[in-house]
Formats: C-alpha cells, structure tokens, sequence
C-alpha cells in the first residue's frame, strides 16, 4: 500500500480498466492541488480495486497494474443520531479517515434535536444523506481508501439494535477496549469475565443526554468508550477508532 501513501493525489473513477476523472475532480487536481505533468496519481473504482496513474494534461494516464485489496472478512460500524450544525458532517469525514466499513445514520429518538427520518422530511433526508455520501467520498481520497465506506440511513434505532453484533454506548456498560483486546487474544488466554462475549461489530451513539432505558432492549450489549463525559461527535469517534485497532489486529493475527 505504500504507493498510495506517496501518490500525489487519490481519486475514484467509474472503469479502474480505463481511468477518467469527472469533472468536480479534474478541477479539483488542476486548480486547487495544482498538478504538473507526470505526478503520480492513483485511482481506485472505491470496490477495492486500484492503480497508479499519472497526470498528463488535466487527465489521468494509466502507468501500474490494477491491484485488488480484498473486503475485510470482519466489517465494523458505527450508528449516531445527528446533532445540530455540521457535527453529522464532521463526525462522517472523522469516521472515514479511521477506517470504519459502514456509517449507519439514526433516525430520531426521543431526545434527538435534529428530526433527520421524520415522515415528513423525506426530501431533506435524501439531500442530507447525499451531502453525507460526498464527505465519506472527499475523506476516502484524503485518506486513501480504496473501499468506500457504506452510508445507510436514516433507520430506526430499533433496527439498528436488531443487527448481529450490535451494542450501545453506555458509562456502565462493560469496557469496549477491553472487549476489542479479548476479540484479539489467544483462544487459551484468560480475559476478563465482562469481555467473554463476542466483542461488538457496531456500537451505537446516541444523541446528547443518551437513550432512555426502555428504548433500548434489555438483550443489546452495553459499552462504555472510557471514564469521561463524551460529546456525542466525539463519541463516535472513540468507538471507531476501537473498533477499527480491534479489526486490524484481529486480521493481522491471521
């Protein structure tokens, strides 16, 4: 992966056999990042699929082979609830940086301020969801991902407790840390009892003051981000990166 550590600029393409910019990133390589001929670019179809290229008159020139990097065999995710201002914007870019599979957007609950999934906002939704897919896509070409993230919502928080794996943030829950690290031990090892189960692939934020009790079912898993009183932003941002370190060592351990 090292190249794409070095290219000069990242970029996703429609045909990775045959790389052509839009014309949002052509502007963006020529104007703003100022490329000169022969700069390395790499390209990628955002499906795993990627190959250096190189800048030759506001195009892209295909100079490597096409590369494969499989789909991780364990997807982690993280679900929120928006807040207020461009928080749901930030915490998506954050989110895509750190490597997160699947961005999951809540729809409101009892004490969420903003009404992103109320039935008669579908049209805002859609625009809200699509500024949302742009972010993950500008931060995957920062970051230099080559699988873009999966943007899914706004669903209802009981869906999002239905999925396999899933748990809540919570301060009494068991510690997610602790539960990434038994995900990575030795089968003999010993770990604590509060971090037996199987440690959790979506950890679900919620809004500012949190979940009430009787929203969320008493079978979902509890977990707690750490000892202090998160924002709801930042919240999201310690159970990505857990979830992300907890993924990444369980598949270099293989």
């Amino acid at each position: 992966m090292t190249p794409l550590r070095h290219s000069a600029a990242h970029v996703f393409v429609a045909d990775i056999s045959a790389p052509h910019l839009d014309d949002d990133d052509q502007h963006h390589l020529a104007r703003v990042l100022r490329l000169r001929d022969g700069e390395q670019v790499s390209a990628s179809d955002g499906r795993g699929a990627w190959r250096m290229c190189e800048w030759h008159d506001g195009s892209l020139r295909a100079t490597g082979d096409v590369q494969h990097v499989p789909v991780s065999s364990q997807r982690v995710a993280v679900a929120f609830v928006p807040v207020k201002g461009d928080r749901p914007e930030w915490s998506v870019q954050k989110l895509t940086e750190i490597g997160v599979d699947e961005i999951i957007v809540l729809a409101p609950t009892r004490r969420a301020v903003v009404r992103w999934g109320d039935a008669k906002a579908s049209a805002k939704d859609t625009k809200h969801m699509q500024k949302l897919q742009k972010v993950a896509r500008e931060a995957s070409m920062q970051s230099r991902r080559v699988w873009l993230p999966t943007i899914t919502g706004p669903i209802s928080l009981a869906d999002a407790c239905a999925r396999s794996g899933a748990a809540v943030a919570d301060p009494d829950g068991a510690p997610l840390a602790t539960s990434a690290a038994a995900s990575t031990a030795a089968p003999n090892a010993s770990v604590a009892t509060t971090s037996s189960a199987a440690a959790p692939l979506l950890v679900i934020i919620g809004p500012e003051g949190g979940f009430d009790d009787d929203e969320i079912p008493a079978s979902v898993a509890r977990v707690s981000l750490g000892g202090t009183i998160l924002r709801a932003e930042t919240a999201t941002l310690v159970a990505a990166t857990l979830l992300a370190n907890m993924r990444d060592r369980k598949e270099a351990s293989r």
